[in-house]
């Protein structure tokens, strides 16, 4: 009986904290999902190479793994929608998610250097995508030229 009691308290508390872990990081996954639709939509077409890169991010961030990948991707097909209907609404929809992450510098710059990549993705990051990532810094209050931009 104590046995049975010692695993599920440690059960309970592996699931307690995985979801605060959830609920900490939340504003981070939807900027995240945010940032990367603002830059697959800078060209214009979000391609394959880019939801991929941003796929792979996802199961590698320990930030996001405590996260269902399929709610991760409907934040980003949520804000895809969003500049499929509007590019200028869905420029303002994303940046607003993305400044609920501003003052926390980890993150942002984490943000910033994801975004990178993900314009970067397909080969040929260009001035549109750049622009984009450049947009996200000042969002953040971040300097532009610390990530080259």
């Amino acid at each position: 009986m104590l046995e049975w009691l010692k695993t599920n308290a440690a059960k309970a508390r592996e699931a307690l904290t995985t979801e605060v872990s959830k609920f900490k990081n939340k504003n981070f996954m939807e900027a995240t999902a945010a940032a990367c639709a603002m830059i697959a939509a800078a060209d214009g077409e979000v391609s394959s190479s880019e939801k991929m890169k941003m796929t792979g991010f996802i199961n590698n961030s320990p930030e996001l793994k405590v996260f269902n990948l399929s709610d991760v991707i409907k934040a980003f097909n949520d804000s895809v929608s969003k500049f499929e209907f509007d590019y200028q609404i869905g420029q303002a929809e994303a940046l607003k998610v993305i400044n609920k992450i501003k003052g926390n510098d980890g993150a942002a710059r984490l943000l910033v250097r994801v975004a990178c990549a993900i314009g970067a993705s397909d080969g040929n990051f260009d001035q549109k995508e750049k622009a984009a990532c450049r947009q996200i810094c000042l969002e953040l209050g971040l300097n532009p030229a610390d990530f080259e931009l």
